[in-house]
């Protein structure tokens, strides 16, 4: 029988744009990279919010150093949630996601690799995970009232990963195409199958007004606050110094489960300090409301002020298991002598962190031995299980070190170097052709052993002059320069620095952003967060494995294998960590609980009664 060409043009489109019939196709409220989400499509709240939490009040809190744009999406400019602690406060200029859970927008706090629709009502996904579709809200409104539609995320995805941050471009470079299968339909089909993490990472593409950004030049910097969708929209802003946000009255999502009992204060005014000794004075002088302490002295010794003493400040050291952050000395092994890993494993044993940790910190912190510290994928023992077998595939080009002791670092008794252990230093830096003539650490060619540490925060400078002095013992000659923010995020960006002392984000379910950080194909991309200039075809291959895993067993045992590979390349030296929040804040403000994996500010509410 011969059909007829339009039902054989049918049948084709049928074809091309739908799943193999074969692919179980699962439709959900919510997405977990393993298993199920917490919370049923029935549920009313989360269980750490008050989901009666008053509204109203006006939350005052400070901003670490500057900003000099709104759009938080290009690599041209700091915007407010650039800036540090900011995305603590749960408020920020972001536009909304299709889904909440995952990211720095509004992240779970009782769930380690979970999402839930915002934007987005549901999800359709193939047991493959070879696609997904989004089936968006028909009540999600921009603020101007206009409905977001599948056109605006279409356009937004093509907008940042043409124009938008290097981060945005590499977590979207694994779409092989989208289709729009309605208004508030849309689908997009991966490059490969089997990464069930994309759909996470989707899950955070922020949704950007295509009528209000179709004829604006998206990568200018501008203090112009743009069109959102969220529950609040910027009212003020005096540049580099202060914004202020107001609760949006009709917010189309007050009501979801999701966002019960969040976005309670009516009002956030943010103030920028330069400088965090003038704002802790700010804040014991009642300026703002908030104050997230990391300064392990202020912590020991400067709350005796008079609102802590009366109860009107109160001070607290909040446990949780939040994965740390990535906190350490990186060296840009794009330049010599780093691209040398005799030269980076014998600098990190200079380094004295129980000396700092004595006589600058109170004894505050933990030594990070791992790139994931407080958490699960800390590579602190041997190698076993999965991930021995991940490992075992690279033996022969692995340092056998890695397989037959945990990474350590010389530890020291707080007061000094030992000498057995600048005796160890020199042998490494023999090893890879540096030795001490004349007091100086010279190569072959005579060159000295000089370097510069690249610093933004002026208080770091103390931390590093202890090393400073060790490495002139072996004649090794180190530099510090503090630079302004803006000349600073100018040279990471061009990677024109030996070393930096910086942080990588860490997740309760490590992804994409691993690649971002440790992937060769980001080691020559401006902007991008690969710092250390990491190009080693093994950490490529354990990040395809990483973000292929299916169960959380073969996720955590990915991760470790990469962590061991990092640790025992010595592409930094790791600095230190601690597993509680150091808060202090108004007694008026008041909270359900605090979850073990977020702050979660945005759920705390202003209580001015008086007893």
């Amino acid at each position: 029988m011969i059909l007829p060409l339009k039902l054989l043009y049918a049948l084709l489109l049928i074809i091309l744009l739908c799943p193999a019939a074969s692919a179980a196709v699962y439709k959900q409220h919510g997405y977990a990279v393993f298993g199920q989400p917490k919370y049923t499509k029935d549920f009313t709240h989360l269980d750490y919010v008050n989901p009666d939490a008053p509204k109203g009040g006006t939350l005052r809190v400070m901003g670490s150093g500057t900003f000099d744009t709104l759009n938080p999406y290009t690599l041209k400019g700091t915007s407010p949630i650039s800036t540090g602690n900011f995305y603590q406060y749960g408020i920020s200029e972001l536009n909304e996601p299709l889904m909440v859970g995952n990211g720095i927008y509004d992240p779970s706090g009782d769930e380690p690799y979970s999402a839930y629709g915002l934007i987005a009502e549901t999800l359709e996904f193939s047991d493959d995970r070879s696609w997904v579709v989004f089936n968006l809200r028909p009540q999600a409104r921009f603020h101007d009232g206009r409905p977001i539609t599948a056109h605006d995320v279409a356009f937004s995805y093509r907008l940042l990963s043409e124009q938008g941050h290097p981060n945005y471009r590499a977590m979207l470079q694994e779409i092989e195409r989208i289709d729009l299968l309605g208004t508030h339909r849309i689908r997009f089909i991966f490059k490969s199958s089997n990464n069930p993490l994309l759909i996470l990472r989707l899950g955070e593409l922020p949704v950007l007004p295509e009528h209000y950004w179709r004829d604006r030049d998206f990568t200018a910097t501008t203090f112009e606050p743009a069109l959102n969708s969220g529950p609040y929209r910027i009212t003020q802003v005096m540049p580099g110094r202060r914004v202020v946000f107001q609760r949006v009255k009709d917010y189309w999502g007050k009501d979801l489960p999701i966002n019960r009992g969040k976005y309670n204060v009516d009002r956030l005014e943010v103030e920028f300090y330069r400088d965090n000794n003038v704002a802790f004075e700010a804040f014991k002088a009642g300026e703002f409301d908030i104050y997230l302490d990391h300064k392990a002295s202020n912590w020991a010794n400067a709350y005796d002020f008079p609102a802590v003493t009366s109860g009107a400040v109160v001070k607290r050291a909040i446990k949780h298991e939040i994965p740390a952050s990535t906190q350490a000395l990186f060296f840009n092994t794009r330049r010599s002598p780093f691209d040398q890993r005799l030269v980076r494993q014998a600098l990190g044993m200079l380094f004295d962190f129980e000396w700092s940790n004595r006589v600058l910190f109170y004894d505050a912190y933990q030594r990070s031995l791992s790139y994931y510290p407080n958490s699960p994928f800390s590579a602190t023992d041997l190698p076993a299980g999965q991930e021995f077998l991940y490992l075992s595939e690279y033996r022969d080009q692995l340092p056998s070190e890695l397989f037959l002791q945990p990474y350590s670092l010389p530890t020291t008794d707080g007061r000094g170097i030992p000498r057995d252990t600048l005796r160890q230093a020199v042998e490494l830096f023999a090893e890879a052709g540096w030795t001490l003539r004349n007091g100086r650490l010279q190569n072959a060619a005579g060159r000295p052993l000089t370097f510069e540490v690249l610093l933004v925060n002026p208080s770091l400078e103390r931390i590093l002059l202890p090393w400073s002095t060790n490495l002139a013992r072996l004649g090794i000659d180190l530099r510090i320069r503090t630079v302004d923010r803006a000349q600073y995020k100018a040279r990471l960006d061009q990677f024109d620095f030996d070393m930096i002392l910086t942080t990588l984000p860490q997740t309760l379910s490590p992804g994409y952003e691993q690649h971002v950080y440790f992937h060769s194909s980001q080691r020559d991309v401006k902007g991008s967060r690969n710092y250390a200039g990491i190009a080693n075809p093994i950490i490529d291959e354990l990040l395809g494995t990483l973000l292929a895993a299916n169960t959380r067993t073969k996720q955590i045992a990915a991760a470790k294998a990469i962590d061991r590979v990092l640790l025992w390349e010595h592409y930094t030296i790791p600095n230190w960590y601690i597993n509680y929040h150091r808060i202090a804040h108004r007694s008026t403000l008041r909270s359900l609980t605090t979850p073990p994996y977020s702050l979660s500010i945005r759920s705390w509410w202003i209580d001015n009664k008086t007893d």
